[in-house]
C-alpha cells in the first residue's frame, strides 16, 4: 500500500486504487454567472472562478477503484461518465476557511463513513443509471471538506460502500500546505 500525499493530506491506497491530488482549476471567466457563480464563490471561487478572493485555492482529491481520466470536475464529472458497476470514486473537496466549523460543516474527529444505507441517486450530481451517491460537509484538523462518493452500480454496493468506508477512514488530514 502506497501513500499518495500532497497540500497536508494522505491517503493510503489500497492496491488496486489510484488516486490525485490537486489545486481546483480556475473557472473559465464568464463560463459561469448568476447564482451559480455566487454558489462557487462559496466553495473558493472567486469572480474569476480562480480562487475565493483573496488568491487561496484549495485541494480536490480523487481517489477511484478504477483508471481516472485526467480530465476530471471536482465532483468526478469525466469521471463517473466512465465508471462501471463494480466502480467506486471518492472525491474529498477542500473549501476556504469561512466554512470551518458552520453549521453546514460541523466538527469531526475524521471524515465521516458511509454505510450502505447512506447511498442514495438523488446524491449524484447528476444521475447516471445505476448509479448512487453519497455526500457530506464537515471539518476536519481545523478545514473545512465534502466528501462526495460515487459506486458504480447499485447491485455491488455493500462492498463498494465497504471499500469507500476503509478508503475514508485511512486518510489522514494535516495542516495546509
Amino acid at each position: 500500500m502506497a501513500d499518495l500525499v500532497g497540500h497536508g493530506i494522505t491517503v493510503p491506497l489500497p492496491s488496486g486504487w489510484e488516486g490525485r491530488i490537486g489545486i481546483r482549476q480556475p473557472v473559465l471567466s464568464g463560463a459561469v454567472t448568476g447564482p451559480a457563480l455566487r454558489t462557487l464563490a462559496g466553495a473558493a471561487a472567486g469572480a474569476d472562478g480562480a480562487d475565493d478572493g483573496s488568491g487561496n485555492r484549495y485541494p480536490v482529491t480523487h481517489l477511484a477503484n478504477f483508471a481516472l481520466p485526467a480530465d476530471r470536475g471536482d465532483f468526478g464529472s469525466g469521471a463517473v461518465d466512465i465508471m462501471g458497476t463494480t466502480d467506486c470514486l471518492v472525491a474529498l473537496i477542500e473549501y476556504g476557511p469561512e466554512n470551518v466549523d458552520t453549521a453546514l460543516f460541523a466538527r469531526r474527529p475524521s471524515l465521516p463513513q458511509p454505510g450502505a444505507t447512506d447511498f442514495d441517486p438523488n446524491t449524484l450530481q447528476h444521475k447516471i443509471r445505476s448509479q448512487l451517491g453519497y455526500q457530506r460537509f464537515c471539518t476536519v484538523g481545523g478545514r473545512a471538506f465534502c466528501v462526495y462518493v460515487v459506486i458504480g452500480g447499485s447491485r455491488n454496493l455493500v462492498p463498494l460502500a465497504g471499500s469507500a468506508r476503509s478508503v475514508l477512514g485511512g486518510i489522514r488530514i494535516g495542516a495546509a500546505r
